[in-house]
């Protein structure tokens, strides 16, 4: 396949409001996600267990979902599906405060991950299908700064507002959040966009004879990688506030500010990069920095020490995350990208809910500190594990060089 020419345009009217949707919709997850554990805690006198739960339940439920939608694209319109999980995601929303037991806020945890799942699929599906394919790295680069921009601004808002105000009220932030997508949904609107967001895919059987069927095995590394990679942030999300108390440092959701501040100069950058140089020119150095900032953050007893180490993560995870996404399109054909979109963002919500689960049986059996030097341990084997694959993928070049 000819690869498009890099002059593509791509800051069109779709692509930027499409965007605009997908921060949006990380921006209300992730301001309620980070207070999640002290709501649960203070409202239910809930464990460590159980608060990992709340994270934990939201995550299956959202991957559980994204399966199901990748199936149903083929059937329903991707309009029709993506507005029902945006209403579904704002109603669970709303209705937090609503809950009288912890039973019933798990329930509407796993009814907001349906929800989430429905919209996170079907979002960056229609985005991937009009950025231009020799743009590819640059364009995910971008759109993937709004998810990156919510997951670190949006806890802080989160944890800030929790702290002023109280947890009804953020709730209803959320709620604000959700509710504005739709008016710039709207925006998004092209003739060409709207009847191709009114048809479903096509079936297996209707694709061209030499599209790819079944998984796409090369998108299984990566995968991986990306698990990895969202472990460590789940132990940001689900304990950095009560490492914060552990410690004696206040006002620990700075950490989430000052990691936004790389993340929005790494991001334009890392995708060139990935387009000109190739995945491990970008992933290699990326895990270094995020070993390094969650060995940093394990020692850290002092406020300089927290923003260095947040600093340190934003270049990582700002360049890891895009790079991944972009690496599984960039391995799938057009027809694919549902599936490749929807792995992405599955492994994403798995890494956080085995990160949730695992780092929180950690914690209790030792300490906080304890438990994110573990997760430097398992961004140093990412490291080890792309540096194995860059060595295999050029080792089985050499011989094809020679052959041909």
């Amino acid at each position: 396949m000819q690869r498009e020419p890099q002059t593509a345009a791509l800051w069109t009217r779709p692509f930027i409001a499409l965007t605009a949707c997908f921060f949006l919709l990380f921006l209300g997850l992730q301001m309620l996600l980070s207070s999640f554990p002290s709501y649960v805690k203070e409202e239910f006198q809930a464990g460590n267990v159980q608060v990992s739960l709340v994270t934990s339940v939201f995550a299956l439920a959202a991957i559980v979902s994204r399966f199901a939608t990748a199936a149903l694209m083929r059937r329903v319109p991707r309009m029709t599906l993506l507005l029902a999980g945006l209403v579904i995601a704002a109603a669970a929303t709303g209705l937090y405060t609503a809950a009288g037991s912890y039973g019933t806020l798990l329930a509407l945890r796993i009814g907001y991950g349906i929800g989430f799942g429905m919209a996170s699929t079907i979002l960056p599906t229609l985005v991937s299908r009009i950025i231009p394919r020799g743009r590819m790295g640059e364009g995910i680069g971008y759109f993937g700064l709004s998810t990156s921009l919510a997951m670190s601004i949006g806890p802080s808002i989160g944890l800030n507002v929790m702290k002023q105000a109280g947890f009804a009220e953020l709730t209803m932030l959320g709620l604000i959040a959700s509710a504005l997508i739709f008016p710039v949904l709207w925006l998004s609107r092209s003739k060409r966009q709207d009847e191709a967001a009114a048809r479903p895919d096509k079936p297996a059987e209707e694709r061209k004879p030499h599209a790819p069927r079944g998984v796409n095995r090369k998108l299984i590394f990566p995968v991986l990688l990306n698990v990895m990679l969202s472990v460590t942030y789940s132990g940001l999300l689900s304990f950095l506030a009560l490492y914060g108390d552990y410690v004696h440092i206040g006002q620990v959701g700075l950490f989430f500010l000052f990691n936004a501040i790389t993340i929005i100069l790494v991001r334009p950058f890392s995708g060139k990069l990935f387009d000109r140089r190739g995945h491990a020119a970008v992933l290699l150095p990326a895990g270094l920095f995020v070993t390094a900032s969650m060995a940093l953050l394990s020692n850290a007893h002092a406020m300089p020490m927290l923003i260095l180490s947040a600093l340190l993560y934003g270049v990582g995870f700002g360049a890891i995350q895009p790079t991944i996404q972009a690496w599984m399109l960039r391995s799938s054909s057009p027809e694919q990208y549902g599936t490749a979109n929807s792995m992405f963002y599955n492994s994403t919500d798995f890494g956080v809910a085995l990160g949730a689960i695992v780092l929180g049986a950690i914690s209790s059996a030792s300490n906080y500190a304890v438990m994110y030097r573990y997760s430097a341990g398992c961004m140093a084997l990412f490291v080890v594990l792309v540096l194995l694959q860059t060595f295999a993928s050029a080792g089985r070049a050499k011989p094809a060089a020679v052959e041909s």
